[in-house]
């Protein structure tokens, strides 16, 4: 694996990371400006930050037809962290769409 595809899966952990921190940060009560003022919120926009240089990175050699759809391998991760960490339903139809958009990512991940 080059160090780009290295940068590629580390932009999407990272972004990931980022999205469970904004979802802790979101369980408050309060305003807005709470909210974006809870130390989970900054982690986790600074973590989106880290992941958009890596993504960078990542597309000095990977084509971005190729790139971006490669993210969507975060919205199966998403799906099942928000299932166990914050009980949100993963019904049938949910899981079907998990299974296509995984189809989908190995076959542009192997066609590079």
């Amino acid at each position: 694996m080059t160090p780009y595809w290295l940068a590629l899966a580390a932009a999407i952990a990272t972004s990931l990371v980022g999205q469970v921190l904004l979802k802790a940060g979101a369980g408050v009560a309060g305003g807005f400006l709470v909210q974006l003022l809870r130390p989970a919120t900054l982690i986790g926009l600074a973590c989106y930050a880290g992941a958009a240089l890596l993504y960078i990175v990542a597309l000095r050699r990977i084509p971005m037809s190729v790139a971006l759809p490669c993210t969507a391998a975060s919205y199966v991760a998403i799906a099942l962290i928000g299932h166990f960490a914050f009980g949100e339903s993963l019904d049938l139809q949910k899981i079907a769409a998990i299974l296509l958009i995984s189809g989908g990512v190995v076959l542009l991940a192997t066609s590079a």
